[in-house]
């Protein structure tokens, strides 16, 4: 099993100057919510140019379809094209799962994450910054998704955006 290491995947994505938008549970976590997730969740920019970064920054990363039935993930030739086709793509990477939603749930895409959206500094790193929904996307994202985990999560999510207004 590869070691969850969202750091190493956010900078090469940022290396590859992927436009994207961080959602779901590495989003709550960098906007101060105590939770816990083994992926990276991210919306990228749909136009061609954004979406051929991404697929050099998968293969730097050797992004490989998440399967059931192949721990390793399957091999697959991912090109700008192809990216487009599917609103999800689930990964697994060097760096572990990595999530492309280029439909979140609750939202139309990008461009309407990116209003809310806002550059954070990721962990301990000075010189990486990466946009990251807002904490209210997040919490919306996850009542549209309606998944019994995503559901379990909304009260601690709730709790934390009350916490960060008041503050």
């Amino acid at each position: 099993m590869t070691e969850f290491d969202p750091v190493s995947m956010l900078r090469i994505l940022r290396s590859h100057e992927v436009a994207f938008v961080v959602v779901g549970g590495v989003a709550a976590r960098l906007r101060g919510a105590p939770l816990l997730t083994q992926d990276v969740d991210i919306t990228p920019e749909p136009t061609a140019a954004n979406l051929g970064r991404l697929a050099s920054a998968l293969e730097d990363m050797e992004a490989r379809l998440r399967s059931a039935s192949d721990p390793e993930g399957v091999r697959f030739p991912f090109d700008a094209k192809l990216l487009a086709t599917k609103k999800l793509w689930t990964l697994t990477t060097m760096h572990g799962d990595l999530d492309l939603v280029l439909e979140p749930a609750g939202f139309a895409g990008f461009e309407e994450l990116a209003g809310g959206a806002s550059p954070l500094r990721v962990a301990t790193q000075p010189d990486l910054y990466v946009e990251v929904a807002a904490l209210s996307d997040v919490i919306a994202s996850k009542e549209a998704a309606g998944r019994e985990k995503d559901l379990a999560a909304l009260p601690l999510l709730r709790t934390t955006l009350r916490e960060s207004k008041t503050d």
